[in-house]
């Protein structure tokens, strides 16, 4: 269970009699009244800090990019190579979110880049004021980037603005074709899809252009790219991205 959001509660329903049936009835009304009420009221709180955050961005003309997506498909392989990439003329920081360990934030350090490790514990996703909390930990430097790689999971993440500039939502070729339909709120906010492994394609049952179609229908202004951390492929594409967001920020 989501310690922040409450997503995953166990919900129990037993009905005995009819009178029983109406009471529960009538507390499940008054239930779901609360949790929209509390779901209302921890998203305008976090949509302050977010605005706290992105005012700091803006200052800085820092772009500020939010990873997300399930886990294991390749969003810290993706910085680790970006990093490579580009530390060499851009200042690069990362915040990194998973519940548990700094061994993302480790890999990203070893690239070349600063990095700030939250464990989340049992909470499945990042929010304003934990990226807040973050950026009081790094020096950020003017005309910079700060990546922010989300806890791997493609439904509470896609409900918190982190005061981020733009969306990336990774999915894999050892994902199934169908996770934007599934997942439709990840894929309809994001600004740009990166579908990732796909040196992988010769080998799995991936119809990838039946995955693009599906983005699509979910979301017919998102880029997507077909990359490869194994290869580069896709990667100039996505570099120019990058480039051509920050700049918009000027």
């Amino acid at each position: 269970m989501c310690v922040t959001c409450g997503c995953g509660g166990d919900h129990q329903h037993t009905h005995t009699h009819d009178d029983n049936h109406q009471h529960d009835a009538h507390d499940h009304h008054h239930a779901n009244h609360d949790v929209v009420n509390l779901e209302s009221e921890i998203l305008a709180e976090n949509n302050k800090f977010a605005a706290q955050n992105r005012s700091f961005f803006q200052a800085h003309q820092a772009l500020a990019v939010n990873f997300l997506s399930s886990p294991g498909s390749g969003k810290t392989t993706l910085l680790e190579e970006t990093i490579k990439l580009m530390s060499s003329t851009h200042p690069i920081y990362v915040i990194e979110g998973d519940q548990h360990t700094e061994l993302d934030a480790n890999r990203i350090r070893n690239a070349g880049a600063e990095a700030y490790q939250i464990q989340t514990g049992k909470a499945c996703h990042l929010d304003g004021h934990m990226v807040g909390h973050a950026l009081e930990h790094l020096v950020i430097k003017d005309n910079s980037f700060v990546f922010i790689e989300n806890v791997g999971n493609l439904i509470c993440p896609a409900l918190f603005d982190l005061g981020e500039h733009a969306k990336v939502v990774l999915i894999s070729v050892t994902e199934g074709e169908d996770k934007p339909l599934k997942y439709p709120d990840m894929f309809f906010g994001a600004d740009l899809v990166i579908i990732t492994k796909v040196d992988l394609l010769p080998y799995l049952k991936f119809d990838i252009n039946a995955c693009e179609a599906n983005i699509r229908k979910i979301n017919s202004k998102a880029k997507i790219f077909q990359v490869s951390a194994s290869n580069g492929q896709g990667f100039e594409a996505w570099i120019n991205w990058l480039h051509s967001a920050k700049a918009y920020l000027s």
